[in-house]
């Protein structure tokens, strides 16, 4: 009886210290909101439209992401879940600074009206066949320090020591940080992202660390505040070509495509001749580019635009992919009997990264 007795508390002292640990790794569950708005048949055939003209070449036909540039998948289930409408909506509207990602509303000089930007929000929230979930908006508490220990451990070795993103987005992105709750960060991490290589980490981490993680996350985000543009004049068809009076460049191209950014800074400084295209959305043109770079983005109607782009002289094109977008155009402008055509291989952030100046657009404090 004795025995009994003692194993009876010792199994009484085991629950007690192992249920709670073990409930800190236990499934949070979350109560469903209603669906947003429907679309209209003629709405959602637009936003359709708009995703293939748009987001096609970085996030795919079939929305699975890791197309270009390590965009995201637009069909997981947790993002979907969490993060409609506006931790959709911001994104396309206002891109992400620092990122390929740029601003697709028009009001920061992208292509898209705002009842087009929420439409394609919404029409990717049916495309995903999802329920939203209710997220808290309330601050997510942790240890700071720890959470960096476990970002080392579990984070870094796909979004960068520094957040940076390597082959994953760039978690220490400030204008992210600033459009999103912690909640939704937290949900992420313990969802993980489906169609892409980031796992879930509920049941691998305990609560705690999560929390440490997200609030290590939230805390790369402080004092960080959004600058206006002031959207500058487009070029006009007699400023598309740079140095009139100039030679044109004698590049040796790289796989009969590619030119390095130390070459075609050499070409500028010696003042050849030659027409530099950006082919990123118009918005991030406005942001920075280099000087003398017309704003060509990527879903232009090329053969629209031509008869204004002379055959005779040097082309050169340039995104943040760091290439897909201006292959795209170049490949597009061979097809159209233009020959003397390269892309800049390191793209644009390759070329600020070596020090190789850009010009700024207008910023209002």
């Amino acid at each position: 009886m004795l025995g009994i007795q003692k194993q009876t508390h010792w199994l009484a002292a085991f629950f007690m210290f192992v249920i709670p640990i073990a409930s800190n790794v236990v499934a949070q569950e979350y109560d469903k909101l209603p669906p947003p708005r429907t679309l209209t048949a003629e709405q959602a055939k637009v936003a359709a439209a708009n995703y293939k003209k748009y987001c096609v070449l970085c996030h795919g036909e079939n929305r699975q992401g890791h197309v270009n540039d390590h965009a995201p998948s637009l069909r997981s289930k947790s993002l979907f879940e969490s993060g409609v409408p506006h931790a959709i909506l911001r994104p396309i509207s206002f891109g992400r600074e620092g990122t390929a990602m740029g601003g697709y509303l028009d009001e920061v000089g992208g292509p898209m009206t705002l009842g087009e930007v929420w439409n394609l929000t919404y029409w990717l929230f049916e495309q995903s066949g999802v329920e939203r979930v209710d997220l808290s908006t309330e601050a997510v508490h942790g240890d700071i320090n720890q959470g960096a220990g476990v970002y080392q451990k579990e984070c870094a070795s796909c979004h960068g020591k520094n957040g940076e993103g390597i082959t994953a987005p760039a978690l220490g992105n400030q204008s992210a940080l600033a459009h999103n709750t912690d909640e939704f960060i937290r949900y992420a991490i313990r969802h993980g992202r489906q169609d892409t290589p980031m796992p879930a980490f509920e049941g691998k981490l305990s609560s705690d660390d999560i929390d440490n993680v997200t609030a290590f996350l939230r805390s790369r985000g402080k004092n960080w505040t959004m600058k206006k543009n002031i959207l500058k004049k487009l070029p006009t068809p007699d400023e598309y070509v740079i140095n009139t009076d100039g030679k044109n460049p004698d590049f040796k191209l790289a796989e009969n495509l590619y030119v390095s950014s130390a070459e075609l800074y050499e070409a500028l400084k010696a003042k050849n001749k030659m027409v530099l295209l950006d082919t990123r959305v118009t918005s991030v043109w406005q942001t920075a580019h280099i000087e003398g770079a017309i704003p060509i983005p990527y879903y232009s109607d090329l053969k629209a635009i031509v008869k204004d782009i002379p055959k005779d002289v040097q082309i050169v094109a340039y995104c943040s992919c760091p290439r897909a977008a201006a292959d795209s155009v170049i490949h597009q402008l061979r097809e159209l009997g233009y020959k003397k055509t390269a892309t800049l291989y390191e793209g644009i952030f390759g070329w600020m990264n070596f020090g190789y100046p850009v010009m700024h657009g207008d910023i209002q404090e």
